[in-house]
């Protein structure tokens, strides 16, 4: 089936950061039944016709903010239970609505913004053909786990994926403002070195090269109810995902 996620998505998106607290319910009420059956998420054709405008048109503030909003929104939605679905003109940044009268705005690709949007499609497919945990139990609770679902405030995020073999895990932390987040502690299952999987604002995919330095180490530290931490700098409008090992 379907999953009505694709409406929650944009909904919040394309809301200002500043109001981003106030709705955080509209990104995370989809865990309430995700897993009653089995969902493919879309952003499809009927998401970008009709006068709702192309995705990266949806998003608010300069046209800096509205592509990393747009890479946070896919970065979310891969890291989310269910199997994914994205409409052509999405994975490079298509300004016009779709229309089966035109050709996509392809030239569009001669741009660095959208070559970058472009680079961080491909990179999200191939994490997640790679990565078990984002995958192999997309059906189950067993497969995801909240870390923090609280931190309204900062418009923060934190969950966990899970493969079959439960110690292959990904950290998966979205920041839905546009204020980088330094010092910022989450907890983790295990010790040892989370690097980066992926970084939505890398500048190789027009972001601001905001990160941890490739990773970083947990420490024995509880929190969120694990029994261990890590310190990360959070980067304007992202995604990461982390791994151990």
């Amino acid at each position: 089936m379907e999953h009505g996620l694709d409406a929650r998505h944009a909904g919040l998106f394309q809301k200002d950061s500043v109001h981003r607290k106030y709705h955080q319910n509209l990104i995370t009420f989809g865990l309430l039944y995700a897993f009653h059956e089995n969902f493919v998420l879309v952003l499809s054709h009927d998401e970008v016709v009709h006068g709702k405008k192309a995705l990266l048109d949806k998003m608010p503030g300069d046209d800096w903010q509205r592509f990393a909003n747009l890479r946070a929104l896919y970065g979310y939605m891969y890291g989310h239970p269910g199997k994914n679905m994205l409409f052509m003109g999405g994975e490079f940044g298509q300004w016009w609505e779709w229309n089966h009268d035109d050709s996509l705005q392809w030239h569009l690709c001669q741009n660095e913004s959208h070559v970058g949007l472009q680079r961080y499609v491909r990179d999200l497919n191939w994490l997640y053909r790679n990565e078990p945990a984002l995958y192999e139990v997309d059906y189950d609770w067993t497969g995801f786990q909240w870390i923090d679902i609280n931190d309204t405030e900062n418009s923060v995020i934190s969950f966990l994926r899970k493969a079959r073999d439960s110690n292959n895990h990904v950290v998966c932390v979205c920041n839905f403002t546009p204020i980088p987040r330094h010092g910022y502690r989450i907890g983790v299952p295990s010790l040892g070195h989370y690097g980066e999987l992926l970084n939505s604002d890398a500048e190789t995919y027009g972001g601001s090269n905001v990160g941890n330095g490739g990773g970083v180490m947990a420490e024995p530290i509880s929190t969120h109810g694990f029994p261990n931490s890590i310190v990360l700098t959070l980067p304007p409008l992202s995604v990461l995902y982390l791994k151990t090992g």
